[in-house]
């Protein structure tokens, strides 16, 4: 296992990058906050959190520029490449890997090795003793840093600011949520599952510490990944038609995450399948919600981790089955994708309060808070005659329909007067 260190291959820092470089950005690599501010990652450059980018699956397209940044249409492409899920453009992509070590004045890589996703490269390098040093540093924090000075320089704070807002700011927070995904998801499948074993006993130390140095081992390789696609926040907001950003802006339209090192350059396919729900949380209650061409894929429901056989039972759901999961954030999987209307009928829950403003209905959970919702009428009916019913969530503590109404306005129960229903 090489060094995962910089050019003069010293070890990096435990977040695996220079101070400044780790302390924001979509990626954990350094937002373009150029004024140096300790921001949390997914915040923008004035320090305020960035709007999320709502989820999309659209393919896309070329590489372009930057400097139109700032209209819908130069985001909108940008915000296509972070999602792009066909497949690379290896022809481009092994093109601008070679661009960008050139910009950084060095030679390109004896090779370019293709992997099918994150962790089959992390994989890939684990097992390698060629490749030489990283040269991430030079190859991608050098002329980020080189470029968010100049704009800075160019625009000032409050310019800065504004642009930011315009372009990378509105992919930030999605991007950054998927990343930490996928990197979780890679963390978790290479170690697998720790063995059962006897506290105190002789494997239990050795064990321990085997999974926990093949830890910090997988952590730093997947820390020092250049983020290909995923790199499309920050990048939206630079020129990247012309040096020094052009080698990473090509790669970013064509390729997923690669790793440069100073004799080999490892390359990642994109995905083949992202899914994602209208506030651009994985989400896909059929299959994966993150496929890549090797297998490796992640599975969510609105956002939350669940195994891939917790989605194969879903459809075979009973309010039994759903009363002995054990585990509480998957027993709410189970009762937002069954639905808590059918389960109330399912299951013969008796009401707990009604009044002219709706029903109250309880459903008492093991180990968690109980759901509580308030069934109400719409009293203006539907074109075709029929008066819908909705169920709404309301605070655990609620002990009348009217309460749960009110609290549904942010009023309270003494204050709910409603002149007319609509």
């Amino acid at each position: 296992m090489n060094a995962i260190g910089g050019v003069d291959g010293t070890m990096r820092t435990t977040a695996g990058h220079t101070a400044a470089e780790g302390r924001t950005g979509p990626d954990g690599h350094g937002a373009p906050d150029l004024r140096g501010t300790d921001g949390h990652p997914g915040t923008g450059p004035d320090g305020q959190s960035a709007p999320a980018e709502r989820g999309t699956d659209e393919p896309g397209a070329g590489h372009g520029r930057a400097e139109a940044a700032g209209s819908g249409d130069a985001t909108a492409v940008w915000r296509a490449r972070a999602a792009d899920a066909s497949p690379a453009d290896r022809a481009a992509a092994e093109e601008g890997v070679a661009l960008a070590y050139r910009r950084a004045g060095l030679v390109a890589p004896e090779r370019i090795v293709w992997a099918g996703s994150p962790r089959e490269a992390v994989t890939l390098i684990r097992a390698m003793t060629d490749t030489g040093p990283s040269v991430r540093d030079a190859v991608r924090t050098a002329p980020w840093a080189a470029e968010r000075a100049r704009l800075h320089q160019e625009l000032g704070a409050a310019g800065w600011s504004a642009h930011w807002g315009s372009t990378g700011g509105r992919l930030w927070e999605t991007t950054h949520s998927l990343v930490d995904r996928i990197r979780q998801g890679v963390l978790d499948d290479l170690l697998g599952e720790a063995p059962v074993l006897e506290p105190g006993s002789e494997a239990q130390a050795p064990e321990r510490l085997r999974r926990s140095r093949a830890e910090a081992e997988i952590r730093l390789i997947l820390l020092d990944a250049v983020l290909g696609q995923h790199d499309a926040p920050w990048l939206a907001a630079f020129p990247t038609d012309r040096a020094p950003l052009d080698g990473l802006g090509a790669v970013c339209g064509s390729a997923g995450w690669w790793w440069p090192f100073a004799r080999v350059a490892v390359v990642c396919e994109r995905p083949v399948a992202l899914r994602r729900d209208e506030a651009g949380r994985l989400d896909n209650g059929d299959g994966p919600a993150l496929a890549y061409p090797d297998g490796f894929a992640l599975y969510a429901w609105r956002g939350m981790p669940v195994p891939a056989a917790f989605l194969a039972e879903l459809a075979t759901l009973t309010p039994e089955r759903i009363r002995a999961e054990e585990n509480a954030e998957l027993r709410r999987v189970m009762l937002e994708y069954y639905g808590y209307d059918r389960y109330l009928t399912d299951s013969g829950a008796r009401p707990i309060d009604r009044d002219e403003t709706g029903t109250l209905w309880r459903i008492a959970l093991e180990g968690d808070e109980a759901v509580v919702m308030v069934e109400v009428l719409n009293s203006t009916p539907e074109p075709d005659g029929t008066v819908r019913t909705y169920w709404l969530r309301v605070p655990p503590t609620t002990r009348t329909a009217r309460e749960g109404v009110a609290w549904t306005f942010g009023v309270s129960e003494a204050e709910y007067r409603p002149m007319r229903e609509t």
